[in-house]
């Protein structure tokens, strides 16, 4: 996965922000809410370079929230925060209300927060079952072991897991298949199942239409509001397509230059003009 690196650049505030001004207040919905992911002060430097400046968020239990914002803005490297895939700069993150800093990736999974990969994460020469099992066991012990696999009958639960995790995702069927020969969405499939293998509280999904054909987005689409139903999951999506943010996200956070410039329900982001200018220099969303 690529890192956003932009310069520390003011983002222009001047204009009359209808949703909020995120840096004086916060919507009703985010103070009333039961918060289970939290930023303060976040901000990531790689050398000279501003990655995320400042950066206070706060994720609510049972929320879907979007994180948008042009090429460069901070996106990924705000998700690789969060996932403990690099080491903040300043600030904290606390997750359940308790910080989450200084932790390695595993530990924040099996805490309860699990990442769907923007790039492939399977393994292409095992089976999908196989790739569901091993998500499973790398989330419960930190690390896997490929002999394991071979004793798969003395791992009942882990098996079980799997399944319930195919079946989430609509893979069931194809679970003695090897991954390889799979068609591209259902590969974008398996792949949120590997997440959802670790049996997250907090999903972190990184582009999970990219490359998808009509027909399998709104699959897709379909296929996250199903989970987050039936598993009462909090969802946090990095997603480009704005059709997909504006109809699925409770609640949108828009990045700019690595700081959050906008933060509201979808219809209040669409007409916000710092957004606008953001994206398509003053055009309408």
């Amino acid at each position: 996965m690529s890192i956003d690196t932009d310069s520390n650049t003011d983002t222009d505030t001047d204009t009359d922000i209808e949703s909020r001004d995120v840096s004086n207040t916060r919507t009703s919905a985010v103070q009333d809410g039961d918060a289970l992911l939290e930023t303060k002060g976040l901000s990531k430097e790689f050398g000279g370079l501003v990655a995320t400046d400042d950066v206070n968020i706060q994720i609510n239990r049972g929320e879907q929230v979007s994180l948008i914002g042009p090429n460069g803005a901070g996106k990924s490297t705000l998700i690789n925060l969060i996932t403990r895939r690099l080491e903040p700069t300043s600030g904290d993150i606390r997750f359940k209300n308790n910080s989450i800093v200084g932790l390695d990736p595993y530990e924040v999974v099996q805490r309860g927060v699990s990442k769907s990969f923007q790039t492939a994460s399977i393994f292409p020469d095992l089976t999908v079952r196989e790739n569901a099992e091993i998500a499973g066991l790398a989330a419960e012990n930190g690390a896997f072991d490929f002999q394991l696999l071979t004793h798969r009958d003395s791992l009942t639960d882990v098996h079980q897991r799997a399944r319930d995790t195919l079946e989430a995702v609509g893979l069931l069927d194809s679970a003695d298949e090897t991954a390889a020969d799979l068609p591209y969405g259902d590969k974008r499939r398996l792949e949120i199942g590997i997440a959802l293998a670790a049996e997250p509280d907090l999903l972190l999904m990184d582009e999970p239409t990219a490359g998808m054909s009509p027909e399998e987005t709104n699959a897709t689409v379909e296929l996250i509001e199903e989970v987050k139903q039936a598993l009462d999951l909090t969802f946090m999506l990095v997603e480009h397509d704005m059709e997909i943010v504006f109809s699925i996200s409770d609640r949108i956070i828009v990045l700019n230059r690595g700081r959050v410039i906008a933060e509201g329900a979808p219809e209040e982001i669409r007409g916000n003009p710092a957004v606008q200018e953001a994206y398509l220099g003053g055009a309408d969303l």
